[in-house]
């Protein structure tokens, strides 16, 4: 269906992608995976054809995408993002606003909007205020929305990060469904290694901007090659005694730190939690997250716009944040601080 030749992307002296090439077949699924940072978004802005490579070439059904018919790799994909940005107005009112520019009749509007929101469970609350929605249910209306435009391409940037354990079991099934029932061609960007492998029929590694290993999902998690294996492990590593209290798995990591998570093991476990998924604070945040651990900084790594934090609170984190958020907080080695994230976004490895 689509062909990359050699595709790199520079924004000034930064390059994002590096002779990327690889094929995506027509009813395909597949996971680009990948630590923040390493181009994977970028790649899908190409794929969606909301950016032009510096370098290379995108080919659809062996055409080349460019200047004026790159209006027919829009037609026939759409790009979900991380996030999300709702329109004022009721969930009905998001998803009607893309069908409107369509030409379709009133008929096939309404009958689009009442199957989407089913798909992803927010029928019963169609006339409720959108930007009033949990961020699980925003992200699942967010989906919806590129759902009925019923594109042949469905490009998901991060679907599953930060979602509540409800609105993770509807997304994973929405897009496995998706490709399984439908044919839609799926590619899926992550860090996330559990869902890369529940979902994924073909995985790409993309690491600073370049693919070092392609495979099926067998080839990556169960004889992992040396690049797969340090990204897997690299950061926010940790074994325990997992026990289950009230369907929550309380996870004794050491140092007096107990990370709790949403899945269903109990006996020794190994957990990953993302650095990009931890909130720093200088004081106790006030929210639905399940983990919330005070500590010291004792490391501040500076990396172009990002910086990341060792903070230890019993056992050292990493923490993953923006320079201007270092700034304003004015945090430094020796500063008390809180790390906050949910449970679900603690993966068992």
């Amino acid at each position: 269906m689509i062909e990359l030749v050699g595709i790199s992307r520079r924004y000034g002296e930064v390059v994002a992608l590096s002779d990327v090439s690889f094929t995506l077949g027509r009813g395909e699924l597949l996971t680009v995976l990948g630590p923040n940072g390493s181009g994977k978004t970028t790649l899908l802005k190409i794929l969606g054809a909301l950016e032009t490579p510096t370098d290379g070439e995108v080919l659809i059904d062996s055409v080349r995408v460019e200047g004026r018919n790159m209006d027919v790799l829009r037609r026939r994909a759409t790009v979900v993002f991380q996030r999300t940005v709702l329109l004022r107005g009721s969930v009905r009112r998001n998803v009607e606003f893309g069908l409107r520019q369509l030409d379709l009749s009133g008929d096939e509007v309404d009958r689009r909007i009442d199957e989407v929101l089913e798909l992803v469970g927010l029928e019963e609350i169609a006339d409720r205020r959108a930007r009033s929605l949990s961020g699980g249910e925003q992200q699942r209306l967010s989906l919806a929305r590129a759902l009925a435009l019923d594109r042949e391409l469905l490009l998901l940037d991060e679907p599953t990060a930060n979602l509540d354990p409800e609105s993770l079991a509807i997304v994973k099934e929405v897009i496995s469904g998706l490709n399984r029932d439908r044919g839609t061609t799926v590619v899926m960007a992550t860090h996330n290694l559990i869902q890369a492998e529940e979902l994924s029929g073909r995985l790409i590694l993309l690491i600073g901007g370049r693919i070092v290993e392609e495979g099926s999902p067998d080839t990556f998690f169960h004889t992992p090659s040396a690049e797969m294996r340090r990204f897997a492990r690299s950061e926010n590593i940790y074994a325990g005694d997992s026990l289950i209290v009230d369907g929550v798995a309380h996870i004794d990591i050491g140092g007096g730190v107990n990370v709790r998570a949403t899945f269903s093991h109990e006996g020794r476990a190994t957990i990953h939690i993302a650095p990009e998924d931890i909130i720093v604070s200088l004081g106790v945040l006030e929210s639905s997250a399940r983990n919330s651990l005070k500590g010291r900084i004792i490391g501040v790594e500076e990396m172009n716009s990002v910086v990341k934090l060792k903070v230890d609170v019993g056992r050292t984190f990493i923490a993953q944040i923006t320079r201007r958020s270092l700034v304003e907080m004015g945090l430094n080695v020796g500063q008390e601080v809180y790390i906050t994230f949910k449970a679900s976004s603690v993966q068992a490895i």
